[in-house]
């Protein structure tokens, strides 16, 4: 078994139990790993690599990622999620689309940010969550993301986020803001709602958010994990292939001279005039092989995927 597959992650589990549920389905012989971690209760596109596609993970972390947000405002937590405990409340500021789009704004493009303390980055050795839980807070060195899409959806009633909204009282409800967010790798949702409160002036956190895309991977493509369970027989018919990942690359067809050269990781020349410095390389039943990188005037196998 070999490609990827396009998990619908639901709210209350993390990444690490989606693949382990799935190794269960697959098989232990069968390589399970998943592309970029949502929080336990985030929901949407979790893209899980089966077989040799987990060597592609890396090409896909690269890729940008899109989301929709739920932020609630005037409330300040330890997490900067709703898992977190209260810290702070704040008054509100009277809400309109023009204030709303100039704290926005912002955050559009590239931008410095601090990642929250509840997090899996390391700080001498430890994880911040780790020190978080311990009760002490430490410096963390602002990093560069860019956000390429912020897009104000609605507030209050606009908002179809009724499994959220409902345990509000209305005057809550109309402090919640849903926001459509594109953005780099490394980019953090709860501290973008944590930092849009600050500029606001009136404290913020992240209440709901799901994943909607993972580079080409969408929402609309995915499968929900329970369904897969239920019914195995359509693990097949969801995979998707591996080269999924780096379509954008030039392909070439080995001949059966060229894969085994490939195989043993030897260099090759290719015929054609590719101008960039990566092919993806299948063999004649159209699967893929490896990815070669050119240097000088061979392919020299980068990754091949036996």
């Amino acid at each position: 078994m070999y490609g990827f597959l396009i998990i619908n992650k639901p709210s209350g589990i993390t990444s690490h139990t989606v693949v382990a549920r799935l190794r269960r389905l697959v098989g232990r012989q069968v390589k399970v790993g998943h592309a970029g971690t949502l929080d336990p209760a985030a929901t949407g596109v979790l893209p899980v690599a089966l077989g040799p596609a987990t060597r592609l993970i890396e090409y896909l972390t690269e890729a940008s990622k899109g989301y929709r947000a739920l932020v609630r405002l005037g409330i300040a937590t330890t997490t900067d999620d709703a898992e977190g405990e209260v810290v702070a409340q704040y008054p509100l500021p009277p809400l309109n689309q023009a204030l709303l789009e100039t704290a926005l704004d912002v955050f559009r493009g590239t931008i410095l940010q601090t990642p929250p303390m509840y997090a899996a980055l390391h700080h001498q050795g430890q994880r911040l969550y780790d020190l978080a839980r311990a009760g002490k807070v430490v410096e963390r060195a602002s990093r560069s993301v860019r956000i390429e899409r912020l897009e104000l959806e609605g507030w209050g009633a606009k908002q179809n986020w009724p499994e959220v909204l409902d345990q509000y009282p209305p005057e809550e409800q109309a402090a919640s803001l849903t926001l459509k967010v594109e953005c780099s790798k490394g980019t953090y949702i709860r501290a973008l709602a944590r930092d849009l409160g600050q500029v606001l002036g009136c404290g913020a956190h992240l209440a709901a958010l799901e994943r909607t895309f993972v580079g080409s991977f969408t929402l609309d493509q995915s499968t929900p994990l329970a369904l897969l369970e239920s019914q195995p027989s359509l693990l097949p018919t969801v995979l998707q292939p591996p080269e999924t990942v780096v379509l954008n690359w030039p392909a070439v067809i080995l001949d059966a001279a060229q894969y085994e050269q490939v195989r043993n990781g030897i260099a090759v020349l290719l015929a054609g005039d590719f101008s960039g410095e990566w092919v993806r390389a299948h063999s004649r039943d159209g699967q893929l092989r490896a990815l070669l990188r050119r240097e000088g005037t061979l392919w020299h196998p980068a990754k091949v995927l036996v």
